[in-house]
């Protein structure tokens, strides 16, 4: 089953969604640039993912979308288990945002640039001043009432397990007192593993929990809300 998987994917898959991304990333920077990145920064992009993931044959459930409001704006946090991660959430959650990702993505031919003009921000761990410049690019997006999703753990998971949350998304739910809104990601990790070249068919539950309240700037009350975020995203693995 696996090789009609990949002959498939090789020959019909495959050739669609490069085709398919470039097309985005196209439309992604020449709408941003000349009409704003408010919808072309989201939706072209949206609507790859989800072909991503049907070319794929992967099957995206969402679970708790009636936790969310589309008018309200949230940080998301979600944990990080492999490549198709992005892909459900941004063909599937069904909220407008901005990712904050790393900056080895920006060397991407065409799609770093078109990221860049959609006011998705790279996060930059070289120094103190690279820290800062992510810190106000984030800023600057919320400030103009747009949602972010983070992955705290900074990266993808080599084991399926859930690693050590960073401080970052916290701290900026705190800044501007939006609220945290956990999102669970299981079946990723089955898909397509940091390990592996290329995926697999399979599905991928994405649980959309409660937001909760942004902390305060008290270091025990963000510790303590940094490992209930963490615990809310373990528990809903594998149910």
């Amino acid at each position: 089953m696996k090789i009609v998987y990949y002959i498939y994917f090789f020959l019909v898959a495959a050739p669609l969604l490069l085709t398919a991304t470039v097309t985005a990333a196209v439309l992604t920077a020449a709408g941003s640039i000349i009409f704003g990145d408010r919808w072309w920064g989201y939706y072209p992009a949206h609507f790859w993912a989800r072909l991503f993931c049907l070319l794929s044959l992967v099957k995206v459930e969402v679970k708790g979308r009636e936790n969310i409001s589309a008018e309200e704006n949230y940080i998301f946090v979600a944990n990080h288990q492999g490549a198709y991660d992005i892909f459900s959430i941004y063909g599937y959650l069904n909220h407008n945002f901005r990712w904050m990702m790393k900056k080895s993505l920006e060397r991407i031919p065409l799609v770093g640039y078109a990221c860049r003009k959609a006011g998705h921000i790279y996060v930059d761990h070289s120094g103190n001043s690279g820290v800062r410049h992510t810190m106000t690019d984030a800023e600057k997006e919320l400030r103009q009432g747009m949602s972010l999703v983070i992955f705290p753990e900074g990266s993808r998971t080599f084991t399926g397990e859930v690693g050590r949350f960073k401080r970052g998304a916290f701290i900026l739910s705190n800044e501007f007192g939006l609220p945290i809104v956990p999102i669970t990601i299981d079946g990723a990790f089955e898909v397509m593993p940091r390990t592996a070249k290329l995926p697999r068919w399979g599905k991928i539950t994405l649980t959309i929990h409660k937001p909760v309240d942004a902390p305060s700037g008290d270091e025990k009350e963000m510790g303590e809300l940094m490992r209930s975020t963490r615990d809310t995203i373990v528990k809903a693995l594998n149910k």
